[in-house]
């Protein structure tokens, strides 16, 4: 559901200067990425060799690897920019603001700023990509391990005791719910802005269940 290459943060953490060999890795990182997408989408991702996409990227296959433990990790390379999204938006949220209160608000502007991550999204390339990935059962399946790794980053982010964690995977449950039904709509021919009064009402909804069931011990 990400097409961003871009981690959107905004606490201390996310603004930190990196070095110019990381950032000359993550380069590297975007432009495999970015040639490996344009080949699944033109001819399909299982008819697509890793040998291909090092050739199309100009670096060897060992190389790649490197870079890529999976095939399916050369598609799914964005969501990996996403993976600590939570937390981050829960370690950078004010003072007076409850975790849950940040992560209503970062997911409604979202909404707002028809964020692919939310599922609110009908630009042609996002809708390509998420088509291409709903239907390979391959990616679906290396998709869950990024949500798993989301739901222990924010897990941590709010402690990681036993409720932390509950609480880490009924939030990230929630949002994907809802991404999956804004993008639902809309690969059935809606636009987003003709979505999105909807998606922000279920969000609301999804957000006071999660309150009312978490607040009491958060």
């Amino acid at each position: 559901m990400v097409m961003s290459g871009e981690k959107t943060g905004t606490g201390p953490a996310a603004q930190a200067p990196i070095s110019l060999r990381e950032r000359k890795k993550q380069l590297t990182y975007q432009a495999v990425s970015d040639a490996a997408i344009a080949m699944f989408l033109e001819r399909g991702f299982d008819k697509v060799s890793v040998a291909e996409v090092a050739a199309a990227a100009d670096i060897s296959k060992p190389t790649l690897f490197r870079y890529f433990p999976a095939k399916e990790d050369l598609a799914l390379h964005r969501f990996a920019d996403h993976e600590d999204e939570a937390a981050r938006v829960v370690a950078a949220r004010g003072q007076d603001e409850s975790p849950l209160d940040a992560l209503r608000r970062h997911f409604l502007d979202g909404l707002e700023r028809r964020d692919p991550v939310t599922g609110l999204c009908d630009h042609p390339q996002v809708l390509a990509f998420h088509r291409m990935l709903y239907g390979t059962p391959s990616l679906v399946a290396r998709m869950y391990g990024y949500q798993g790794r989301s739901e222990a980053a924010l897990a941590r982010a709010l402690g990681d005791a036993v409720p932390d964690r509950l609480a880490a995977g009924q939030i990230v449950a929630v949002q994907r719910i809802l991404a999956l039904e804004n993008w639902r709509r809309i690969d059935a021919g809606e636009s987003a802005d003709e979505v999105y009064e909807d998606a922000v009402r279920a969000a609301e909804l999804g957000f006071v269940q999660l309150r009312s069931g978490l607040e009491k011990d958060r």
